[in-house]
């Protein structure tokens, strides 16, 4: 073994929390094995191979088993959590989202219309959106699959309501920005007429005439993610 190994990490992770950088701590293979999620006997094997690569040093006497983790091995695991800290510091705090204009079917301007809604939308997302939705067709797959993600998370909600005839839908918002200029709100709905390629955006202005925007155009949306 020349690489440090997921289960060696996993291992010398439960060391260091334990202790191990400055102390010889006292552990038993069984109990390594139910931290690091693996059997008795593969813990034994991960703690042998990290001793014969000078990761650390174990002092055994009958069954106990005390554990000291090496300059070395120390060494590894700050180089690991730098990589894994620039990897999560570098990693975009957005959803980015390609897709093309297309015509909705007229019905946004309706449903975002309606009081049950719209004495929602001022004190939760600042404003009462413009009666419309604008329609954007998402091409490719990979940003489909992406799109789905929202389906789960909280966003802002607004609530389902009743008008004593029918029962509307929840709206979910997420904060979003199109074509790097315009604010707007990307919207999750419980009930949609539309498939997975198509997603739905509401602003305080008209985006289509704000932005110059026609059937076809290419859009390019970001969404903040809280990390």
């Amino acid at each position: 073994m020349t690489e440090l190994k997921i289960q060696h990490i996993l291992t010398l992770s439960y060391l260091l929390s334990k202790g191990a950088k400055h102390n010889y701590v006292t552990i038993t293979t069984s109990s390594l094995g139910k931290n690091i999620k693996k059997s008795q006997q593969a813990a034994s094997k991960h703690l042998l191979e990290l001793e014969q690569n000078n990761f650390i040093e174990r002092l055994v006497s009958g069954r106990n088993i005390s554990v000291k983790i090496t300059t070395k091995g120390f060494s590894e695991m700050v180089k690991l959590s730098a990589i894994l800290q620039k990897s999560l510091d570098s990693s975009p705090s957005h959803v980015e989202l390609k897709g093309i204009l297309v015509s909705g079917m007229g019905e946004g301007a309706y449903y975002m219309g309606l009081k049950g809604y719209t004495k929602q939308f001022k004190p939760k997302i600042g404003y009462i959106p413009f009666p419309g939705t604008l329609n954007i067709r998402l091409d490719k797959k990979i940003h489909r699959e992406a799109i789905k993600q929202f389906e789960v998370l909280e966003g802002i909600k607004i609530n389902s309501f009743s008008d004593g005839k029918r029962t509307y839908g929840w709206v979910k918002c997420f904060p979003t920005k199109l074509n790097n200029s315009i604010n707007c709100e990307l919207i999750i709905l419980e009930r949609t007429h539309h498939d997975d390629s198509i997603i739905e955006l509401i602003s305080k202005v008209c985006i289509r005439k704000t932005a110059k925007l026609q059937d076809g155009s290419k859009i390019l949306i970001k969404i903040p993610m809280n990390s």
